[in-house]
């Protein structure tokens, strides 16, 4: 199993610590979150990881050549230009190969979610291009599942915003979900983010890469793309680390 490291944001919500060091060096427990989630993937049976960077790029492979980690780390380097998850994923591409799924993993995400239960249901969930982790949690972006969990849109429960544009309404029977950070994609899907990509105007990389969501691209591709959401099993555990109340929640949760 290959895995992908989110590692490249800005982390303006952790300032001022994100003014001299990257958001994935923040520390829980004594320990960068970038180790945490390394480890985790490791653990789950990640046998070889890519990591990508932008933001203090030196200090996070720095970080990286100072462990030796049982199996090899790749550096996907967008210290040009910051793309996003989308951009960022296409960019990593060329390192991680059309050969097996991935499982993708935000290095700001503290939790304990079943990586391998998410990558079984990966595995059983129709050919799909995508699996989410998701959850009941209290946020404003939620994500539409029918019966089957699979994804049919997105919705500002705030705004009443709907996406994509087929999406009149939220049927009652479909179930409201928030992303974890935490998702398994298929090598099919690089393709269509390359066809994604090309449909994008605008400033890119010296390899011709837009910044984009990846969310953007499943929102707009979940009419005619298979993309599930999973509820982990186990693991009640979650918190995003680059918000300090949350951050401040990872900790106490790491030395309860």
């Amino acid at each position: 199993m290959k895995a992908l490291v989110f590692a490249a944001g800005l982390g303006t919500r952790l300032k001022p610590f994100t003014d001299f060091h990257p958001k994935a060096l923040v520390e829980v427990g004594g320990r960068p979150m970038l180790e945490h989630v390394m480890e985790r993937l490791i653990a789950a049976g990640a046998t070889e990881i890519v990591v990508n960077v932008h933001h203090f790029a030196s200090q996070i492979i720095s970080f990286l050549d100072s462990r030796a980690w049982p199996v090899p780390v790749k550096i996907s380097d967008e210290s040009d230009m910051l793309l996003d998850t989308g951009g960022g994923l296409l960019k990593a591409a060329r390192l991680l190969g059309e050969d097996s799924p991935v499982l993708i993993h935000n290095a700001d995400i503290y939790t304990d979610i079943d990586l391998p239960e998410l990558m079984h249901a990966h595995n059983d969930a129709r050919r799909a291009l995508a699996t989410l982790a998701v959850s009941v949690r209290n946020t404003q972006r939620l994500l539409a599942f029918d019966a089957d969990m699979r994804m049919r849109g997105w919705t500002n429960v705030t705004t009443g915003a709907l996406r994509p544009d087929s999406l009149r309404e939220i049927p009652p029977e479909y179930a409201l979900l928030a992303f974890a950070g935490v998702h398994v994609i298929s090598p099919a899907i690089f393709q269509l983010l390359a066809s994604y990509n090309e449909k994008i105007t605008g400033e890119t990389d010296a390899e011709g890469i837009h910044k984009f969501s990846i969310m953007d691209f499943y929102v707009d591709s979940c009419t005619d793309r298979i993309i599930c959401g999973h509820v982990p099993h186990t693991g009640h555990v979650w918190c995003d680390v680059g918000k300090p109340d949350s951050l401040e929640r990872a900790r106490s949760l790491h030395n309860a």
